[in-house]
This record gives C-alpha cells, sequence and structure tokens, in this order.
C-alpha cells in the first residue's frame, strides 16, 4: 500500500510563499507520474502541476509563473513551491502519484489559506 504524507500548508497573506511537501512510502521512480491537485471550497479537485516520469511538466494556467513542482528521488518527496499567492489559491492541496497499472494514490491533503 503507497503512503502519500503531504506537509507545508497553512496561512499567509497573500503576495506570500508556501512550499508543500509530499513524502512518498516507496521510490518515486516506481511511479509513472506525480504531481499536486487542489479543492476550493465548492469545487471540483483541479491539476495543479504534475511532472512525468520522462521529466515533462504540466502546470495549470492559473499557477504558471508562480507554482514550481520538484522532487527529490534520494528523499522520495515531491515538493510544490508556491509564490506571489492569491486568494483564489486557497483551498486543499492533495499529492497524487500513479502507477504504471493507472493505480492512483491519494495523500490526506494539507490546507492552504491565502488571505486578501
Amino acid at each position: 500500500q503507497v503512503q502519500l504524507v503531504e506537509s507545508g500548508g497553512g496561512l499567509v497573506q497573500a503576495g506570500g510563499s508556501l512550499r508543500l511537501s509530499c513524502a512518498a512510502s516507496r521510490s518515486i521512480f516506481s511511479f509513472n507520474a506525480m504531481g499536486w491537485y487542489r479543492q476550493a471550497p465548492g469545487k471540483q479537485r483541479e491539476l495543479v502541476a504534475t511532472f512525468s516520469s520522462g521529466g515533462t511538466t504540466n502546470d495549470a494556467d492559473s499557477v504558471k509563473g508562480r507554482f514550481t513542482i520538484s522532487r527529490s528521488y534520494g528523499k522520495n518527496t515531491v515538493y510544490l513551491q508556491m509564490s506571489s499567492l492569491k486568494p483564489e489559491d486557497t483551498g486543499v492541496y492533495y499529492c497524487n502519484a500513479r502507477d504504471i497499472m493507472k493505480n492512483d494514490y491519494w495523500g490526506q491533503g494539507t490546507q492552504v489559506t491565502v488571505s486578501s
């Protein structure tokens, strides 16, 4: 069973920064893709940023130039550096991993709140 544990969320003022971390219970080499999704109150979960095992990244238009996804294979951890945060970035941020069988794994989520 794969476990993904997110951390780093919190309350920040608009214009501030946060770095989210997602620690996986097994080597992230074993996943075809990993990334971050978020869900705002009353809205559907949406993609924020992902990367594939081939190195291709995919960022939502709303976060381009502000958020950066990265990973550490040695620590089996994926990061999301968020800068120039806006109130509309508020939501629960979830880490996702997809394996070669297209099984999806999710973390428990971490709350990010951006005050205006």
